[in-house]
């Protein structure tokens, strides 16, 4: 078990629970809420839904003029 891991007291996390659910929102790391210094709950990020390489760039492409046509450069080439 992880010995830097976050602990908030329960009367801590009801009064600045939003606040804290947007932290562990943002850098993903889990806050454990104890009641008298013993651990009760345990506030933790949701994974990403399934993630997917294929397509994941579609459309951030935009092409500016014909771009299989010559530009006129003469390229040197080592035969």
């Amino acid at each position: 078990m992880a010995q830097n891991r976050e602990q908030v007291g329960a009367g801590e996390f009801k009064t600045h629970c939003l606040k804290l659910i947007d932290r562990v929102n943002q850098t993903k790391q889990p806050i454990t809420i104890t009641k008298h210094g013993k651990p009760m709950a345990q506030l933790t990020p949701i994974e990403d839904e399934n993630y997917s390489l294929f397509g994941c760039l579609a459309n951030t492409v935009e092409f500016h003029g014909d771009i299989v046509e010559s530009i006129g450069e003469v390229w040197e080439v080592d035969v």
